[in-house]
């Protein structure tokens, strides 16, 4: 088997995850994050759908992880942001974690809004 070593060409990729937190970079942020390919911030969570259409025109999905479980997203905030051209993506945190990186390496204009596990996955 080959073992290819990721190379992220500066962009900020998701190191990983804890109950109640995220690692990126060097930063520990708790609670829901958003993480672009320049960033990584405090999110409002599912009520802060400002800060999602701020992404129109720099990237073209967001991964939406809804934290331990795979849950719906609202409809109002998933209509809106289709509506504004924007992919939606929704699926438990770990995995938007995971995809977002892996599309990240790839160079795709994605992001991850991803709201915090209640508990460790195995």
């Amino acid at each position: 088997m080959k073992v290819t070593e990721v190379n992220f060409d500066g962009a900020v990729p998701i190191d990983g995850y804890g109950p109640g937190f995220f690692r990126v970079g060097k930063q520990v942020l708790e609670g829901p994050v958003l993480v672009t390919a320049e960033r990584a911030t405090s999110w409002g969570g599912l009520d802060d759908i400002a800060a999602l259409e701020a992404l129109v025109g720099q990237v073209d999905v967001i991964f939406l992880g809804m934290g331990t479980d795979i849950a719906h997203a609202p409809l109002a905030l998933r209509d809106r942001l289709e509506a504004l051209g924007l992919g939606v993506e929704v699926m438990n945190s770990p995995a938007a974690c995971r995809t977002y990186n892996v599309l990240l390496s790839e160079g795709r204009r994605v992001a991850a809004a991803v709201l915090p596990v209640d508990k460790v996955l195995r």
